[in-house]
């Protein structure tokens, strides 16, 4: 009966979306198995329920990216224990939604921050918990209750950046952090590890369903497309469409420049017909009858769940027409 309401609550407009994201996060998750591929040599890719987790292992320790929900904490644990018996150091946050920040909190009390340098060929310790790292504004969607996605103080990030990227250096490999502006979020990084040659994009990026683009904390359309453009920039390919970077998406499968570039046609021609649809003087009514998406919807296409067709139809024609009231 639970799950019922909320179907219908999330069906009925934008103005639900986060309160429903939260609700449909109280599922039952006793059935759940944490999957692990292997994507580069130390990294890998798991796959549960909620966010796509990437773990980089090394010398150094363990690096993730994002945590899915905190009932699978323990789960997730003895995945990272199975690829690698160092001290889980990092965290890093694409964004602020509890399907890929819930099991903050739990992570970070199993691991331990480290302090610059090392003596005796070891990381010193500063003290327990892993350090969370995040843009500005998702710690601001977490920390604010109107949010609908308020975290647990402990699973918030203890560091953040406001300018266009942040870098580290851990397992002897560069890690850079790029903010990608008013895309799903207000708050979105891509995670770029550069030997290894893997993006971890957060739900910049998903292969499962067409983009949330969450409005009510800064999202847009115009910036999931800047997202998906600046993607095709980093990616290089062995040949063609073909191999190279491999793209880690928030959802979804794992991909390269071939997924993406097709991620990013689809959204660039929805978007264009929406907005000449906009243009002609066409109700929202009217686009959603015409079907803007419908060669795209075998692929990408929801008729129930949390994000329908339907609400992302909703979500660009208001995104486009508010654009250009402005």
């Amino acid at each position: 009966m639970q799950m019922k309401i909320v179907t219908l609550l999330c069906s009925t407009g934008l103005g639900l979306l986060l309160a429903c994201h939260s609700a449909l996060a109280q599922q039952n998750f006793d059935e759940v198995e944490i999957e692990v591929l292997q994507v580069r040599e130390n990294i890998y890719m798991l796959v549960g329920s909620g966010g796509n987790i990437t773990v980089q292992t090394g010398d150094d320790g363990v690096l993730l990216v994002d945590t899915q929900y905190a009932p699978l904490s323990d789960r997730i644990l003895a995945k990272i224990h199975e690829l690698s018996d160092r001290p889980l150091r990092y965290i890093l946050n694409t964004h602020h939604h509890a399907d890929h920040t819930g099991g903050n909190a739990n992570l970070r009390a199993a691991g331990r921050t480290e302090v610059g340098g090392k003596v005796g060929g070891d990381i010193v310790d500063a003290g327990e918990g892993a350090a969370i790292i995040a843009h500005e504004n998702a710690l601001l969607h977490m920390v604010t209750p109107s949010s609908g996605e308020q975290a647990p103080a402990d699973g918030w990030p203890t560091l953040t950046y406001l300018i266009s990227h942040r870098d580290l250096w851990f397992n002897n490999e560069g890690v850079r952090m790029i903010h990608q502006p008013a895309a799903h979020t207000d708050g979105d990084s891509i995670v770029y590890f550069r030997r290894s040659d893997v993006i971890a994009t957060g739900d910049v990026y998903v292969t499962n369903m067409y983009p949330f683009i969450d409005m009510a904390s800064g999202g847009s359309i115009q910036g999931v497309i800047a997202a998906a453009n600046n993607l095709v920039e980093m990616i290089i390919p062995v040949y063609g469409q073909d191999g190279g970077t491999l793209v880690i998406p928030g959802h979804g499968r794992l991909s390269d420049i071939g997924d993406v570039i097709n991620w990013r046609e689809m959204l660039t021609i929805i978007r264009d017909r929406i907005q000449a649809m906009i243009d002609r003087g066409m109700t929202l009514e009217e686009v959603q009858a015409a079907r803007p998406t419908q060669d795209y919807d075998a692929r990408w296409g929801r008729d129930s769940g949390f994000w329908t067709t339907t609400q992302f139809i909703e979500a660009v024609y208001l995104n486009l027409s508010s654009a250009g009231e402005g």
